[in-house]
């Protein structure tokens, strides 16, 4: 039987890990984990922990959820994959049957592809073809936000806004306009939090102004910038984007990879502003952290832009190796069958409330400079100054410090830079969102003080 320490050497001699320094690992071991139920995991060690990110915002329903067990354990024994081109298969049709009944009437088609990443792909070379097929070839050019994150490949990176991650890939990415960003603790247009007339969004309208006949689409995370920070922003922002789209007559882009499915308190983070985006994405969520698989809705008079004679040229020549699994779509569609039966968002109301409740802890830590929460995500940004918002040096890594003080003590907290955020599953009890927030507490002032 190979040792723990043997599948370390391994794991450092044969794998490249995502977003990590590998040189770290010279002084920080990967954990091996073993196995998880609920919202815990236990490593190889036996340590037990609670899974407070959602293992990187996916696992909504629990590790090792026994319906979704099932479903792709009957799948499993009828067949595991089918080419979509020319097939179909009976998951792929009821999940997108139970998709466009769970999304507004307008949105009427879905397109599957693997990930976030390509969900987003899709939608902005469909958004492009779309207007080419209109006869408005000269819309070449998307907006996006400031601390923006849409994904990993060369198109959703070229509407990102986090330097950290895209600077390096500038030269190879396409051009677009980038709005300021709804971030209230640090607002772009210098007013006070709450206090405002969403000044932000003027810079978005300029560029509208300007160049409107050659936008595409403006694309946006809704109300939660996510991997730049947990940025929430306000509901209004969301719906005069909606308002700039209809008056300047360009699409919505909707990226709810991180937010859909229940994360913001509803089923689609859009819901709270009562908009219909023209293009949205999904994925993490869609699945329950089983499999990956993403979908790209939109609206009929998107896809009749496409619908032609073959001769015509406006096939949508996009597609993946996996797309529309079986096995991923037959749990996708579990996946929804539970959040309807089991009132999955109506109960995570008193969840939210609890949360709500203990992020007010928070506020006598000194260096705690600003909380925010929307629905199942609560963010801490850790500041050096409260009074002059001053952030700790990136050399600190003050995040990284607190994780490790969180594993200690049985939490998985996975923070942003110098923001520790709250995403845990939704099965989490109210007194573990207490116990996870306590460890939160206890390793800020750990690290800190």
């Amino acid at each position: 039987m190979t040792s723990y320490q043997e599948l370390i050497e391994k794991d450092l001699k044969y794998i490249w890990h995502p977003f990590t320094q590998m040189k770290d690992y010279e002084n920080d071991e990967p954990i091996i984990i073993d196995r998880g139920e609920g919202i815990y995991i236990w490593d190889l060690k036996g340590n037990k922990y609670i899974d407070g990110v959602s293992s990187w915002w996916v696992n909504t329903l629990g590790h090792s959820n026994k319906r979704l067990n099932n479903a792709i354990k009957a799948q499993l024994d009828k067949i595991e994959h089918v080419l979509l081109a020319g097939f179909s298969h009976k998951p792929a049709i009821e999940l997108a049957e139970k998709l466009i009944q769970a999304t507004p009437k307008e949105l009427t088609k879905v397109f599957y592809s693997d990930n976030g990443s390509t969900a987003v792909e899709v939608a902005l070379k469909m958004a492009y073809q779309y207007w080419v097929q209109v006869g408005e070839p000269q819309r070449n050019k998307f907006i996006a936000l400031k601390n923006s994150y849409h994904g990993d490949t060369i198109g959703a990176v070229s509407v990102g806004g986090v330097d950290l991650f895209h600077k390096v890939y500038k030269p190879m990415l396409f051009d677009i306009y980038q709005a300021d960003s709804p971030y209230c603790y640090h607002c772009p247009a210098g007013k006070e939090k709450g206090k405002c007339n969403i000044e932000c969004l003027e810079s978005m309208e300029n560029i509208l102004k300007e160049h409107s006949s050659e936008v595409i689409g403006i694309i946006v995370e809704p109300l939660v910038q996510a991997a730049g920070g947990m940025i929430i922003y306000p509901v209004d922002y969301l719906t005069r984007v909606k308002e700039l789209c209809d008056k300047y007559k360009v699409l919505l882009i909707d990226d709810e990879v991180a937010m859909g499915f229940g994360r913001t308190g509803k089923m689609f983070a859009f819901e709270h502003a009562n908009i219909v985006p023209d293009i949205i994405c999904l994925a993490k969520g869609l699945t329950a952290g089983y499999l990956p698989l993403s979908v790209t809705i939109t609206t009929d008079k998107i896809y009749q832009a496409f619908y032609d004679d073959y001769d015509k040229l406006k096939t949508f020549y996009h597609g993946h190796s996996f797309t529309g699994n079986p096995l991923a779509a037959s749990v996708a569609l579990e996946n929804m069958k539970i959040l309807e039966e089991d009132q999955v968002i109506e109960s995570l109301q008193p969840k939210i409330a609890r949360l709500t409740s203990e992020l007010e802890k928070f506020k006598e830590l000194d260096f705690i400079g600003d909380i925010r929460q929307i629905g199942m995500v609560g963010a801490l940004e850790i500041v050096k100054d409260k009074e002059t918002k001053e952030l700790y040096p990136f050399e600190d890594r003050i995040g990284v410090t607190i994780y490790k003080e969180a594993l200690k003590r049985g939490a998985i907290l996975r923070p942003l830079g110098n923001i520790v955020y709250f995403m845990p599953p939704y099965v989490i009890t109210k007194d573990e969102i207490t116990r996870l927030t306590n460890i939160a507490y206890d390793s800020i002032k750990a690290a800190l003080y």
